[in-house]
């Protein structure tokens, strides 16, 4: 994108620039005369306008005296952030180009491309400055980190291969010179019939070779004028994000990885050595540890495999094969907050204001009161076998079973609206406005779009997983994914999605969490990684 330099004003000192020349109050007074009415809304109703835009008189300058079309499309050209935070502070006209609607769905075509839809689910209340700010963020960093990545090396690649080339290519030219000679030769009855004579191929090769040689030294001769000539490249600004690894702390698997506590500031990983860890993500350049959780005399978190982990305000829950969910309380360095007894192994959680969310391998979705000595609100028997992934709100609970199914129950009617059946089972799944995301055991993405109770299965997707989809996150403008086949994916999460970066790994990658523009990752290989923007 092409930069654009606007003059604003600056509203506290109420002066310009040197090309602007006028104060704030007059801006705010030119625009008044020279806006007219917009009829696609673009100027809201209380913002003065006549019906004939009079052309800009000599006492008239500023960015505000163009007509408003103009504003607007100089605007477009802004970065997303700058007109979400910066042009509300220059003036009430400018805080109103942020306010049009069109104008956001303009800004993420011209993101996304003609070719893709936009977004996959409903369009009603849709967030757009959300999406168009977290897209614009998302090309930018992992855009340049994949350039940055493979830079280096495809460099040294494109010049061994046109130097290579230029020995074939010379090769080719001596064989084709040599053949050509051969065919000429021949008659067609196959005797030889030459029409060149020995002498004369002879002068026609050194001839040749002299000519090759000359190009040659011209050609070297020319490049080293050219270096001489070149002023030295200020060197390429860093990349957007840095990655860490956090120090080893378990010594098995991180099935499961969370970001908690705002920010990016803190992670908690789950491992199959039995332990839940809490590590400070601001605190050294690769991090610390905070502490294993863990009550006064347990020599481990859990009794088993750690599988889930799920976190709402101060709260964090930890689900695991010893078939029980604890509670820890954030805010007071992680202690232990309560013991709930699940009954079978708990393989996915989901947190929301004072209930907890389980899904188990006996097929259950529990429903718990963190705050109750007896937390066992509801078991529900939606599903025919394991319950894999889980997603909520506070109206509605959304889950996906190894028997293929995918169920929604009203919390309020408390009933079972749908259970839709598949042709994979899913394992991750991800909610938030009316979209869901899913990932599933093949490697294949689906959407979902939930209104009113209302699941519809939109559209599914390869986006070049090969094994299972083993996390997935979804916001407005980014998605995220994992999958066990040593891959996690960057994608705007468009139909079909627009993947910007592949990450590769040793191992198989067990899932994933985002916050606030930061990644973690856990992998096979007793490893996590932590993808933040660099300070």
């Amino acid at each position: 994108m092409s930069e654009v330099r606007v003059n604003f004003c600056e509203p506290e000192s109420g002066t310009c620039d040197d090309q602007g020349g006028s104060s704030v109050d007059h801006v705010k007074s030119t625009s008044s005369e020279a806006s007219r009415p917009d009829p696609q809304g673009l100027v809201p109703a209380d913002h003065p306008s006549s019906d004939v835009s009079p052309s800009p008189s000599a006492e008239t300058s500023g960015l505000l005296s163009l007509p408003w079309e103009m504003v607007t499309h100089i605007a477009s050209h802004l970065p997303a952030h700058c007109v979400i935070t910066v042009l509300p502070k220059v003036c009430h006209a400018l805080s109103n180009v942020g306010k049009d609607s069109m104008a956001w769905q303009l800004r993420a075509r011209r993101l996304i491309g003609s070719r893709a839809n936009f977004p996959v689910g409903p369009r009603e209340d849709f967030d757009w400055p959300t999406a168009c700010l977290e897209m614009e963020q998302l090309i930018t960093c992992w855009t340049n980190q994949r350039k940055r990545a493979s830079g280096t090396a495809a460099k040294e690649d494109g010049r061994e291969g046109e130097i290579e080339g230029v020995g074939v290519a010379a090769q080719e030219v001596a064989y084709g010179v040599d053949e050509g000679v051969e065919v000429a030769m021949e008659g067609e009855d196959g005797e030889i019939q030459p029409i060149v004579g020995g002498d004369q191929l002879v002068r026609l090769r050194e001839e040749l070779e002299e000519r090759l040689e000359d190009n040659a030294a011209a050609l070297i001769e020319e490049e080293r004028d050219t270096m001489q000539r070149q002023t030295p490249r200020s060197p390429s600004p860093p990349p957007a994000l840095e990655c860490i690894t956090l120090p080893s702390g378990h010594i098995a698997q991180v099935n499961s990885v969370l970001l908690v506590g705002g920010e990016g500031a803190v992670c908690a990983t789950g491992s199959r050595d039995w332990n839940v860890k809490l590590w400070d993500l601001q605190a050294g350049s690769n991090g610390t540890l905070l502490h294993t959780l863990g009550g006064q005399g347990d020599f481990s978190t859990h009794r088993g495999w750690v599988w889930c982990l799920a976190s709402q305000g101060p709260l964090l829950a930890s689900g695991g094969f010893d078939s029980t969910v604890r509670l820890w309380d954030l805010e007071a360095s992680g202690a232990k907050r309560g013991l709930i007894r699940a009954g079978a192994a708990v393989l996915c959680l989901s947190c929301q204001t004072d209930v907890l969310l389980a899904g188990t391998f006996n097929k259950r979705v529990n429903m718990y009161d963190t705050r109750a000595a007896e937390p066992l609100v509801k078991s529900l028997r939606l599903h025919g076998n394991a319950v894999m992934c889980l997603a909520a709100d506070d109206n509605y609970i959304i889950s996906g079973s190894k028997d293929c199914t995918v169920a929604v129950y009203d919390r309020r009617a408390g009933k079972v609206l749908k259970n839709i059946r598949l042709k994979s089972y899913l394992l991750s799944m991800s909610y938030s406005g009316s979209e869901i995301w899913a990932g599933d055991n093949r490697g294949m993405l689906h959407s979902f779009s939930m209104e009113t109770g209302t699941l519809k299965p939109l559209s599914q997707f390869d986006v070049g997983h090969t094994a299972l989809v083993t996390g997935i996150h979804r916001s407005p403008g980014s998605l995220y994914t994992s999958s066990s086949d040593r891959t996690v994916k960057v994608h705007i999460p468009s139909a079909p999605p627009r993947t910007l970066c592949t990450l590769h790994h040793h191992a198989g990658v067990n899932g994933l969490s985002v916050n606030a523009g930061v990644l973690a990752v856990a992998s096979g290989d007793v490893c996590v990684d932590i993808w933040r923007p660099r300070k």
